[in-house]
């Protein structure tokens, strides 16, 4: 025998109308996000946010690419035998350069340097004729003491000026290598914002300190902790400029692949 079918009791429907009007008004506010800005500086950064990241394009360089190296103490070559076996001449020596070194002892995007000013000030004195086709922007630690005010409003400016000096140059910037360890906390927020705020602009970001260029394992001949004052020893700099040619031939390798027909 077929069971009865009990009729449905009669709701009221307001409760499902008032839930629909809720959900297509999150889902209208969701789709607006009136708490976000539209618009994006000229530079592809955020300055209070999360910028999103541009991939970089591969780096495409002459046989003899004329490369501008700029940086603080570490780009001079401080405690290496002489300045010039520092990592920037080296690696410029390896990949078969044409370089202009321009290390500061002390500089940095906030601090003055030793015999010259912060990067801004530097930039603004480059010369403007010399037309790389690579700019290294390498450091730095000596911003720590004075990081986070107006750090990434100098990072900006400073960046800014460069692309406008050199239009058509291609940029890697070379993040701060850890002097000590474990690496301070205003050296890793330095790391952070410097990555993200290349990575919004499409440049690339080389970070010693994430791809873990000194560790506890080789920090002691890396770095010299005594006369030195925590820089890279000689075999530290040759050590760096072979990491660097690493990555500088990573980021080409994209290009070299795509220029090679099938068969070759």
């Amino acid at each position: 025998m077929t069971s009865p079918v009990r009729p449905r009791a009669h709701r009221p429907l307001w409760p499902i109308v008032v839930l629909a009007v809720a959900v297509a008004l999150v889902c209208a506010l969701a789709a607006w996000r009136p708490w976000t800005s539209t618009s994006v500086p000229a530079s592809g950064g955020v300055e209070d946010g999360v910028a999103a990241a541009i991939a970089p394009a591969p780096l495409v360089l002459p046989e003899r690419a004329r490369v501008l190296i700029f940086g603080d103490s570490w780009t001079y070559g401080s405690a290496a035998g002489r300045p010039t076996d520092g990592y920037a001449y080296v690696v410029s020596r390896d990949l078969g350069w044409d370089a202009v070194v321009d290390g500061i002892r002390g500089s940095g995007y906030l601090k003055p340097g030793l015999d010259g000013g912060a990067f801004g000030e530097r930039i603004a004195a480059l010369d403007a004729t010399l037309d790389p086709d690579l700019v290294i922007v390498q450091g730095s630690i000596n911003d720590r003491r004075l990081y986070p005010a107006d750090y990434r409003a100098a990072v900006t400016a400073a960046w800014n000026a460069l692309a406008d000096v050199y239009p058509r140059a291609q940029f890697v910037i070379l993040g701060p290598a850890p002097q000590v360890l474990p690496v301070e906390r205003a050296t890793a927020l330095i790391d952070a914002d410097l990555a993200e705020l290349a990575g919004a602009r499409g440049w690339a970001y080389i970070s010693p300190i994430v791809e873990q260029w000194i560790t506890s394992r080789d920090y002691g001949w890396i770095i010299d902790t005594g006369a030195g004052k925590d820089h890279p020893t000689t075999a530290g700099h040759a050590y760096l400029a072979g990491r660097l040619a690493d990555d500088i031939r990573r980021l080409k390798a994209t290009t070299d692949a795509a220029g090679e027909a099938p068969g070759q």
